[in-house]
C-alpha cells in the first residue's frame, strides 16, 4: 500500500531522487486527457487529409499548394508530438532521458520548419500580388521545392547542432528523476530566437502588409472598371480576383499562426519555459499546439477543393485508377 508521499511521487521506488508529480484533482486530469487526445488526433487526421489531397491530385500540384502541403506535414507533426505533451500533464516524464532530448529536438525543428514554411507562403504571396506577370517564372514548381527542402534541412542542421550537448549528455540538467529537462547556452538560445521568431515575423509581418496594401488598391481599380472591361480583360480580372482570394485565405493562416505561437515565444522570452509542466506557460503551449488543428479548417472554410478532397477520399472514390486526373478546381 503507497502512502500519501510515495503517491506523490514520480518514481515511488526512488523516494530520495524521484520528481514530485503536479497534483491536480481526479476530473480535471480526465478532462485534460480527453481534450488534449482529441485534439492530438483530429490534427493529426485533418492535417493528413490536406497532405493526401494535394500529394494525390495532379490538379493540386501548384507552387503554392507546395507550401501548405510543407505546412500541413510540420503541422501533422506536431500533432504527434501533442502526445507528448500529454505524457507530462502531471508533471513525471517516464519515457527516459535520451527520449526527453530527441523530443525537444523533434519539437523545435518543427517549429522552426513551420515558421520558415510561413515565410515563403508570404514571399509567394508578396510575388503573386505585387509582380503577377512575372509570377509564373520567378515561382516555380522547381524552386518552391528547393526553398521547401532547404527550410527544412537548415532547420535540422541548426537544430541539431544547438541541442548537441543535450542528445549526448541526455539528463544532464535534471535535478530529479522523472523531469525532462533541457538547456541551451544563453546566446546560442538569443540567436536561435532571431532566427526561429523574430526574424521570421518582422518578415512575414512587412510582406503581409505590402500584400494587403497592393491588394486594396487592385481591388479599388477592379470595381471602378469592371463595367468597362472586355472578354480577355474579365479573364485577367478572374485571375487577379483568384490571387486576391489566395492572398486573403493564407493572410488568415499567418494571422492565426502569429496569434498562436507569438505567446508561446513571448513566454521564451521571460525564461519561464525552462520546463514544460510550469503553470505559466500550460496555456500558451496549448495554444501553439492547437494552432496546427486549425488550419485545415480555415482550408475547409475558404478552398472550395479542399472540401471537394474530403468528399472523394471520405468516399473511397480516391482508390480509382484515375482519380489523380480529377477536375478539383
Amino acid at each position: 500500500m503507497k502512502t500519501v508521499e510515495e503517491a506523490e511521487l514520480c518514481f515511488p521506488q526512488l523516494l530520495n531522487s524521484s520528481c514530485r508529480k503536479t497534483m491536480h484533482p481526479h476530473s480535471v486530469s480526465m478532462l485534460t486527457y480527453i481534450i488534449l487526445s482529441s485534439i492530438s488526433l483530429l490534427t493529426v487526421a485533418l492535417n493528413l487529409l490536406v497532405i493526401i489531397s494535394i500529394s494525390h491530385f495532379k490538379q493540386l500540384h501548384t507552387p503554392t499548394n507546395l507550401l501548405l502541403l510543407s505546412l500541413a506535414v510540420s503541422d501533422s507533426f506536431v500533432g504527434f508530438l501533442m502526445l507528448f505533451q500529454i505524457v507530462l500533464i502531471e508533471g513525471c516524464w517516464f519515457l527516459g532521458d535520451f527520449m526527453c532530448a530527441v523530443y525537444y529536438v523533434f519539437d523545435y525543428i518543427v517549429t522552426s520548419a513551420s515558421i520558415g514554411t510561413m515565410v515563403l507562403i508570404s514571399a509567394d504571396r508578396y510575388v503573386a500580388i505585387c509582380d503577377p506577370l512575372h509570377y509564373p517564372t520567378k515561382v516555380t514548381q522547381k524552386r518552391v521545392q528547393m526553398c521547401v527542402s532547404l527550410c527544412w534541412m537548415c532547420s535540422i542542421f541548426c537544430h541539431s547542432l544547438l541541442l548537441k550537448d543535450n542528445l549526448e549528455q541526455p539528463g544532464r540538467y535534471n535535478s530529479c528523476f522523472g523531469e525532462c529537462v533541457i538547456v541551451i547556452d544563453y546566446v546560442a538560445g538569443l540567436v536561435d530566437l532571431f532566427l526561429s521568431f523574430i526574424g521570421p515575423v518582422t518578415v512575414i509581418v512587412v510582406l503581409y502588409i505590402r500584400v494587403f496594401v497592393v491588394a486594396v488598391s487592385q481591388a479599388r481599380a477592379m470595381r471602378s472598371h469592371i463595367a468597362a472591361v472586355t472578354v480577355q480583360c474579365s479573364v485577367k480580372v478572374t485571375a487577379k480576383k483568384s490571387e486576391l482570394k489566395a492572398a486573403t485565405t493564407l493572410g488568415v493562416v499567418v494571422v492565426v499562426f502569429l496569434v498562436c505561437v507569438c505567446p508561446y515565444f513571448c513566454v521564451a522570452l521571460t525564461g519561464q519555459d525552462t520546463m514544460l509542466n510550469a503553470s505559466s506557460a500550460a496555456f500558451v503551449i496549448s495554444l501553439f499546439y492547437f494552432n496546427s488543428c486549425i488550419n485545415p479548417v480555415i482550408y475547409a472554410f475558404f478552398y472550395p477543393w479542399f472540401r471537394k478532397s474530403i468528399k472523394l477520399i471520405v468516399t473511397l472514390k480516391i482508390l480509382e485508377a484515375d482519380s489523380c486526373d480529377f477536375s478539383m478546381l
